[in-house]
Formats: C-alpha cells, structure tokens, sequence
C-alpha cells in the first residue's frame, strides 16, 4: 500500500483495470498479470486453461493469513463494447463522479474495490480473493476455481461474497441456468435453383413448440416463485443462420436458449422437453447446466452478516453470477458497488464514490466474517 487514501488507490486501480481489454474473447493474461502485481505478500494460485476457442485465460486465487475466513470474489472479463460511440476503455471520470467505461460497473471497478479492501487488512487476518474469468460466457474461470483450486480449499471458506453490482445492497439468492445450443442442418446452395436445402425449415416447427413451453413457464402457476421478480422463469430464444445471405439455402440454422430458474424449482422437466423435441425434428442438442441456483435462507449467518454491515434487507435477483459455481465451495452472498441496470450498455459507468464506500464494508465483512 502507498500512502494514497482508499479512495485514491480503488479509482486508480479501476482505471487501470479498465484500460487493459478483457472482452471474453480475448486472453485476460494482461489483466491478470495487472491484478496479481497488487497482491504482494499473498500466496498465488495461478489456474491456466484455454476456452473453447483455444485463447489463453487465466483464474486467480489469492490468500493471506490463517484459514476460516471468507473470500471475495469478482471477474476479469467483460462483454463486447457492441454500441459504445466514446472509447470503452477510457474509465473517464466525470464531473458527476461516474467513471465511464467498459466494465467499470460489471466488474472491474468492484474487483479492484476487492483488491484495495483486502490489501489494507492486518497481516494476520484471513483474506482470499478469488478473482475468475470467463463469467459473462461460461463461467469456467469460477467452476475451475471450485473444481481445480487447493488454495481456496486450505482457505477453508465460510462464506464467499461476490461482488457483483448490486449497489451495495445484499443479495442471497438469484437464478441457475441451463444453456442450450439446437442445430439443424441443411445443404448451402443459391436459393432461386431449387437444389439446396433450408436448415431453416427443419427447425421452424421445432421452435414452435418451444414457444408453446416458453408460454407454460411464463402462465402456469407452478412455475412461479413469488421470492423472484419477475416471479415466472427465464426462457430465452436466439436464432443464428451464422452469417448466411438472403439468396442462399441455409447450411446450419442454430437455436441458442437460456432457461433461468430459482432454487425451488426442478429444471428437468424443462431438460426432458427440450430433449424430446430436438429427437422428434431430427436436431443436434447440446446443453450445460450451469451448477445450482444460490440461494441462502434469510436466517443464514452470511445474510445475517451482509445484512448488518449494509443495513438493509437481502432479497433475491432475476440475473445470474460465478455463485452458480463458487457455491460448490462455501455459501454465497452477492453484494457489491454499482449497478447492474448499467450493466453491458454503452456508456457503462460506475459512481467512484460508491467504489470508495465499498472497500470499508468489505473489510467489515472479512474482518467479522473470521470471527
């Protein structure tokens, strides 16, 4: 630590953060060299992979003290800067006190919040952070961590906090997925000579069903959970004819869903009909259940702790975060600077101020969470 406030130091290294491009499509290496540059003085685990793509990423776990704790958790990537009309990776401040840029709220500024918090705990206290990758894709810097990591399992974690933007306010529980990816296939060929074969048209009545199970998730009172807003489940359609023009006979038609479910609810009736249509058209299927849905009850010691360090009431959220996978290693609460509304839009932007008021909170947390 320099002599700079707390303040100073989140801003400065949120800025920094933001400068250096971590689209998830890119290797996070130079982020993640940046971030362990502040963690002298910690054990490092260094947990290297490569995403589906073959680009290098990297997830980070780090650790100082005794065991017993808890951790905070954030990640490293960020979505495209798809819309952005001013440079995404400027982390302008302005005069409001809003730093612009891409992931300044989702969520470098609340990893360096992290980063500052634990820095400026006594030496002897138990601080981990594990800092992830690949959160806005598939989260496979987090399940690594969960699956892979020997340091956060010597940590012996009795909570972790992951520092999504929630605007400082607790959150102890949000919705699982299950990612689908269905695909038809058909033969390319120019669409006026009659030969080729729309893709297309094998999976149009394929998604007609799927529309059907859309409805039910979203009419049918089983399927609803009052604790949720919205209180019915998330099933998204996004269609891809991967680039074809309009005169040609579409080669590969690709239905990509996302179904969101909370705790109380059995995703595999969802799976089941998902599976059955894809059989009854004739369609590739491949799915990933993403882990399981944190939820905490509202009695749970974390709860009760994030509850009393920020003075407000900890409900339940719609989006999801790396707690899908972290909460294989402890209980997870989510609760961190920003706002999530801002979150993956042009213009991004995080108040300095609330990164400043984060880092006191998280070392309450870490400081009363070893006790």
């Amino acid at each position: 630590m320099t002599d700079r406030t707390d303040a100073e130091a989140v801003r400065a290294l949120a800025a920094d953060l933001v400068h250096i491009d971590s689209r998830s499509f890119v290797s996070n290496l130079p982020l993640s060299e940046r971030v362990e540059a502040e963690l002298k003085g910690f054990a490092i685990e260094r947990l290297d992979y490569e995403d589906a793509n073959g680009v290098p990423k990297r997830a980070i776990v780090a650790h100082r003290g005794g065991p017993g704790g808890i951790a905070l958790s954030g990640h490293m990537d960020t979505v495209p800067d798809t819309g952005w009309q001013e440079d995404p990776f400027s982390a302008r401040v302005d005069e409001a006190g809003l730093m612009h840029g891409l992931g300044t709220a989702d969520m470098k500024g609340p990893v360096a919040a992290c980063i500052v918090a634990a820095q400026g705990m006594p030496a002897g206290a138990p601080v981990t952070l594990l800092i992830t990758t690949d959160e806005e894709t598939t989260k496979a810097g987090a399940a690594i961590i969960a699956e892979r990591s020997e340091l956060a399992r010597r940590a012996a974690l009795r909570g972790i906090v992951v520092a999504e933007p929630t605007r400082l306010a607790p959150i102890r529980g949000h919705r699982g997925t299950v990612n689908f990816e269905v695909t038809a296939s058909g033969t390319q060929a120019h669409s006026s000579t009659g030969i080729g074969v729309n893709a297309n048209l094998a999976l149009i009545p394929f998604l007609a069903e799927m529309k059907a199970l859309h409805d039910r998730l979203r009419e049918e009172p089983a399927w609803r959970v009052p604790d949720y807003e919205p209180p019915f489940p998330d099933f998204n359609i996004v269609l891809d004819n991967h680039g074809t023009a309009i005169n040609v006979t579409v080669a590969r038609a690709t239905a990509r869903m996302k179904f969101r479910y909370s705790r109380a609810l059995d995703p595999a009736p969802v799976i089941e009909a998902v599976q059955a249509a894809t059989e009854r058209h004739g369609l590739a299927l491949r799915f990933v259940v993403d882990g399981s849905p944190p939820e905490l009850p509202v009695e749970h010691p974390l709860v009760r702790l994030a509850e009393a360090a920020t003075g407000q009431a900890a409900r339940t959220v719609p989006f999801g975060t790396d707690a899908t996978r972290l909460n294989a290693l402890a209980p997870c609460v989510v609760l961190g600077p920003g706002d999530i509304g801002v979150a993956h839009s042009p213009g991004e932007y995080v108040p300095v101020a609330e990164l400043a008021a984060a880092v006191p909170l998280f070392r309450r947390l870490l400081r009363e969470g070893a006790q």
